[in-house]
């Protein structure tokens, strides 16, 4: 019930702060501002990079020390660590990247946040940030209305640049216009009394503001304009990282078991960085104190030593934990493992992912191949085959003839209990990915689901067949039960071709046996052409079974076909090898 009412109750107090006090009211405007610029920051960057960023962190994780580095360089440029997380979870989501690749970038990411503290102790309260901000918000604006993805991702960039210093700017009046009335730190709280106050505080702003880097900013403002002492802005910057850690591991409760894993590695990592910073908070501040006199800060710039205090103790955080990063991966691959008593409930299509194009094509290719091998299986038990027993079998012919008739698949009950499902799924998350594509990826999920459709035809196509395979592979009469099993063999072999080739690295390998294999399947056009002229005029068959025959055929050649043409979709990459199979 409370739960219901959070939202309302949040606004009106937030309403009764803002018109009860006009100083509350410029630091909290701020704020606001400063949260639209992060804003605008991440989409600019999502825009800007056309996936540059999705590729060097896909191909920048295979070593822990490069994760890590990685995941600092990538959150030191963009400011916005939910950015890379979203990004990192994508593609582990699509199992682009390893489980100790995406914890590695978090390490890496935390200790790249420290990096906002620096630009606002450095610039935000020492200079008129404001007159910076004026020229980045007009030419940002300028360059929203330019025609090309990276001008306006510039834009908003420079959007989001000269907003965070306005909110930075308006921080710092509020609280020199609140420092003449009011004095905050007179309420300063020594010890560890103090030390648990002032970090629930800083995790309830981090919270609230949904940003560690807005709320470092308002606490580096306020401890600049002296309302608070500087004990109690170290223990506000200890709960400010343990407040990002609680808003990603909320955001990550509707998320897949991937993205679980992160948001609790994200959390063991922080709380395990807020205690070592906790118990030798005292320690930690007199090694800030020494080595700000050894790098040129000066001892009255609290600001600055709070930056540093902030990337002293995440540094110490990272080379604490990342030594048992193994551990911490065996131990998380053992939670939140999903019991699917359904086998065909998506397993990639993640809300996270369909935000990142990389990830999400990958995810929708990934599900595509679920739904291609369930229909695989369907398909062979179709025609009485299990897959183990024909796949990779020297004499597949045999394998083919010598069969279970017990085993018998309903595929229009497995059509509609399972495969629809499925499909339906992977058609309206591939709709939705799209529009946050260019027109290059557009056209390489149109290929997917074209992919995804074609096999749903393949099964709709075996379910004409199924019964008269049944009925024939029963039949007294020779010759039309060997043709049936010459459509299952056309069939099994066009499957066991597939499953080969996907094992092959040289795609030009790979569409020439396909090619091949379109040659091969041809032949079943021959059987309604000429054999069942011959069989008729040899009165081998009836016509009842003659038409049975030729409208089975065609049957028969549509699946090879579309199953053909879902593996050249699926298995070559390269589109221009593809189209030279279409060609040829």
């Amino acid at each position: 019930m409370l739960k219901k009412y959070y939202f309302q109750f949040f606004l009106l107090s937030l309403a009764f702060v803002v018109f009860y006090n006009d100083d509350y009211k410029i630091i909290i405007a701020g704020v606001a501002i400063f949260l639209v610029g992060m804003v605008f920051m991440e989409e600019g960057f999502k825009l800007f990079s056309g996936g540059v960023l999705e590729r060097a962190l896909q191909v920048s994780t295979d070593t822990l020390p490069k994760a890590i580095g990685t995941g600092f360089v990538a959150t030191a440029i963009m400011q916005s660590s939910s950015l890379v997380s979203v990004i990192i979870i994508s593609f582990l989501s699509a199992e682009l990247i390893t489980l100790a690749g995406a914890i590695g970038v978090i390490f890496g990411s935390n200790l790249g946040t420290t990096t906002t503290a620096w630009i606002v102790s450095s610039f935000g309260v020492k200079i008129d940030i404001a007159i910076y901000a004026m020229p980045m918000v007009i030419f940002g604006v300028v360059l929203r209305f330019s025609q090309s993805k990276s001008y306006q991702g510039v834009g908003k960039i420079l959007l989001g640049l000269g907003f965070i210093f306005l909110g930075i700017d308006y921080m710092k009046d509020g609280f020199e216009v609140l420092e003449s009335r009011f004095e905050l730190s007179k309420f300063a709280v020594e010890g560890y009394l103090g030390a648990l106050i002032y970090i629930s505080f800083g995790i309830f702003a981090t919270v609230v503001m949904q940003s560690s880097s807005a709320a470092m900013a308002l606490i580096i403002t306020a401890l600049a304009t002296n309302q608070i002492v500087y004990i109690n802005a170290l223990e506000l910057s200890i709960g400010a990282n343990v407040g990002t850690t609680i808003t990603a591991v909320l955001g990550a409760i509707s998320s897949n078991s991937n993205g679980k894993r992160v948001a609790l590695a994200h959390f063991i990592f922080n709380i395990t960085t807020a205690t070592i910073a906790v118990i030798f908070l005292y320690q930690l501040s007199d090694l800030t104190i020494l080595l700000a006199s050894k790098i040129g800060i000066a001892d009255n710039d609290y600001a600055m030593k709070l930056a540093l205090f902030h990337t002293i103790f995440n540094l110490l955080g990272v080379m604490v934990v990342s030594p048992f990063t193994h551990r911490l991966v065996k131990y998380l691959e053992t939670l939140f493992i999903e019991v699917n008593m359904y086998a065909l409930k998506p397993l990639y299509l993640d809300k996270v992912v369909i935000n990142v194009p990389d990830a999400a094509i990958e995810s929708i290719k990934k599900e595509t191949i679920r739904l291609y091998d369930s229909a695989i299986e369907a398909i062979s038990h179709s025609m009485f085959l299990h897959r183990h027993k024909f796949i990779k079998n020297a004499d597949l012919e045999s394998a083919v003839k010598d069969t279970d008739i017990t085993l018998n698949t309903d595929i229009n009950e497995f059509y509609t209990n399972k495969i629809k499902s499925l499909y339906g799924e992977i058609v309206h998350y591939a709709t939705l990915s799209q529009d946050n594509m260019n027109e290059e990826y557009q056209n390489k999920v149109y290929d997917l689901k074209l992919a995804s459709r074609m096999i749903i035809e393949a099964i709709k196509n075996m379910r004409d067949l199924q019964k008269n395979i049944l009925y024939y592979s029963k039949s007294k009469n020779p010759y039309v039960k060997d043709e049936y099993n010459n459509l299952r063999l056309y069939i099994a072999r066009t499957i066991d071709t597939i499953e080969k080739l996907k094992e092959h690295d040289d795609e030009l390998d790979v569409i020439s046996a396909i090619e091949l294999l379109k040659e091969n399947t041809k032949a079943l056009e021959s059987i309604k052409n000429s054999r069942i002229d011959t069989l008729i005029r040899e009165n081998k068959i009836d016509s009842k079974m003659a038409t049975s025959l030729i409208n089975d055929s065609v049957f028969a050649y549509d699946v090879t076909q579309k199953l053909i043409q879902v593996a050249t979709i699926l298995w070559i990459k390269d589109i221009d090898i593809r189209t030279l199979g279409v060609q040829i």
